[in-house]
């Protein structure tokens, strides 16, 4: 099955188009025709079956025929991750953690942080590319890139924790994770979060947590976070 995203459609609609781009992608590439049928989501938890009435390159358009809305996950995973030095290496970790099941992602600014400036806009195109071919219906939220002390400011429910490298009692985030609850985790830059940063989030309620005996990279970090929620709640 190939997915196709529309994030404007809903259980309202009876026929739409495709925007140009994907229009010339399905007619032209795919070769598909009139009376095809197509498999949509809104990134909402809606898959959508739709057939082509009108096989247009620049233009196609097609009737909703069926629909199906997805359970929603009893867990929320949110990943606060400061931005690597490589964009390459952020696209990496935003595309592979959305094939696991991140449902939110904040880059976030740090005393250390090397890059300070994202551009969200491919940013969001390599989480849908990736949620179409992972086949999900439900698209992560990606936040605005925020300062360190901003987020701090914010409020945070269910569980908390922050990875780090420094000195100190840290427990292994698998045996923090409990399953069907909320999770915050933080990953720090390359150099980690300073002792200043550390000490504010654990005077937020944040627990510090261990991702194993190995020193990893910001954007491995967090996969590894990832996929250890993913295993508790599966």
């Amino acid at each position: 099955m190939q997915l196709f995203y529309n994030p404007t459609l809903d259980n309202s609609f009876k026929q739409f188009f495709f925007s140009e781009e994907e229009s010339k992608h399905i007619v032209k590439v795919l070769r598909k025709t009139e009376g095809d049928v197509l498999h949509i989501t809104n990134g909402k938890g809606y898959l959508f079956e739709a057939e082509i009435l009108i096989a247009d390159p620049k233009k196609c358009k097609a009737q909703i025929i069926a629909e199906k809305k997805s359970i929603p996950k009893r867990y929320k995973l949110h990943l606060v991750v400061a931005p690597t030095k490589m964009n390459d290496r952020y696209e990496w970790f935003l595309e592979k953690a959305t094939e696991i099941g991140v449902d939110e992602i904040t880059p976030i600014i740090c005393d250390r942080s090397e890059r300070k400036v994202l551009k969200l806009e491919r940013m969001e195109r390599v989480l849908q590319s990736a949620m179409k071919q992972s086949l999900q219906t439900r698209l992560p939220k990606l936040n605005e890139v925020i300062s360190y002390r901003a987020f701090m400011e914010q409020k945070t429910g269910g569980l908390k924790f922050i990875a780090h490298c420094d000195e100190g009692e840290r427990m292994e985030l698998k045996r923090r994770v409990a399953a069907d609850k909320d999770v915050t985790i933080l990953i720090g830059p390359e150099g980690d979060f300073t002792k200043s940063e550390i000490t504010t989030a654990l005077e937020k309620g944040f627990v510090p947590v261990s991702l194993g005996i190995n020193r990893l990279r910001t954007e491995t970090a967090a996969i590894v976070a990832c996929t250890t929620v993913s295993i508790i709640n599966n």
